[in-house]
């Protein structure tokens, strides 16, 4: 797509955007509520008119052409299933309105339903079924066109957390067999991460970053996309550029605590207030370390713990990741510090300053 755009009478939903997916990729846009992730999957649908902009597939301009002339499917957060039919009957559905022949409808369903595990079903209605199988026949049904592109508009935010987990597997699996473009539209960084080729971070109907899910993780380009990649999220602290060399810079925190980060940064900048960017699992225990406070909450989650360290003087709650035989109080004070390469830095405008070459 290119510089395409959506307006609703004063607001942009979607700002002026170009973005390149290869076929076979698993591309995730993620962001949160309002950011303009569903408008961009339901103008690529057809679903939406733009504002602005061109759509294309395998290169040809597909802005000005209707939803079911474009080759793709779309899979939606509710299931709608037709609960009269049976499995076969909704999974067959879209081809009959096509009017393809019994015999080609009965091998593309057996194809789609030995795909995604539904043969032992296909005579059952939808009301027989658990919430994970209904999500995997709506899935079915989509892929039973054979679609160039599949869309996915978070397809799992009905499903309970195990059956969460167990359909990304599925999904993972899918696209191994199916080798489709796959585009999916979810909030949750988890599902972003597990299974993206490549993530597209939006935020405020702009896209942030492109990348793949440890290139964002380990150098997010916006504060934004530190947010929203990582779970625990990246720790977020307030300071002041003291000073700046080509060694980097040295960052004056809250409570008059120093922090050194391998950034570029001119000698006209010291002073400028910047936001500091520090990953639970890099921050090191340090008793002189400037990063520290009480333990208010800590969390034993099996080979990992993390530590919540209480708001003190304008740092604000740090999250640091230990051991999980770790042995720690509430109410105990722990200090950290952490290597300057792990140091991230965002300016004002919340752009991650450039990080020195190792």
């Amino acid at each position: 797509m290119t510089q395409l755009s959506k307006r609703f009478d004063t607001f942009d939903a979607l700002c002026p955007s170009d973005l390149e997916i290869a076929e076979g990729e698993f591309v995730v846009i993620v962001g949160p509520s309002g950011c303009g992730k569903s408008t961009l999957l339901r103008l690529i649908a057809g679903l939406e008119e733009p504002s602005g902009g061109q759509v294309f597939i395998d290169g040809r301009d597909v802005t000005d052409v209707a939803p079911a002339q474009r080759g793709l499917a779309m899979v939606f957060q509710s299931y709608a299933l037709y609960p009269h039919l049976t499995v076969e009957e909704n999974i067959a559905f879209p081809l009959k309105v096509q009017r393809f022949g019994k015999t080609e409808v009965r091998a593309r369903v057996a194809a789609a339903a030995e795909a995604l595990d539904l043969a032992p079903l296909l005579k059952r209605r939808p009301a027989a079924l658990s919430g994970g199988q209904r999500q995997r026949v709506s899935i079915a049904r989509a892929i039973v066109r054979e679609p160039r592109v599949l869309l996915l508009d978070e397809p799992l935010s009905n499903l309970d957390a195990e059956l969460r987990v167990r359909m990304r597997h599925e999904f993972a699996r899918l696209h191994g067999r199916l080798g489709a473009t796959m585009i999916y539209v979810t909030h949750d960084q988890l599902e972003a991460m597990t299974l993206a080729n490549r993530i597209v971070v939006m935020s405020e109907g702009r896209i942030e970053q492109v990348g793949a899910p440890l290139e964002l993780y380990a150098a997010p380009a916006t504060l934004a996309v530190a947010r929203a990649i990582g779970s625990p999220g990246m720790n977020l602290i307030p300071a002041i550029i003291d000073a700046a060399d080509e060694q980097g810079v040295t960052l004056r925190l809250p409570e008059d605590k120093t922090l050194r980060a391998h950034v570029r940064a001119a000698a006209d900048r010291v002073g400028e207030p910047v936001t500091v960017g520090l990953r639970p699992e890099h921050l090191v225990a340090d008793a002189e370390g400037p990063l520290g406070g009480e333990v208010e909450l800590f969390e034993r989650l099996g080979p990992l713990s993390f530590a919540h360290l209480g708001a003190r003087g304008g740092i604000g709650t740090v999250v640091a990741q230990l051991p999980g035989d770790r042995q720690v109080t509430l109410g105990e004070t722990l200090r950290f510090s952490l290597p300057p390469s792990q140091v991230h830095v965002f300016d004002a405008q919340g752009q991650a300053l450039a990080r020195l070459s190792p």
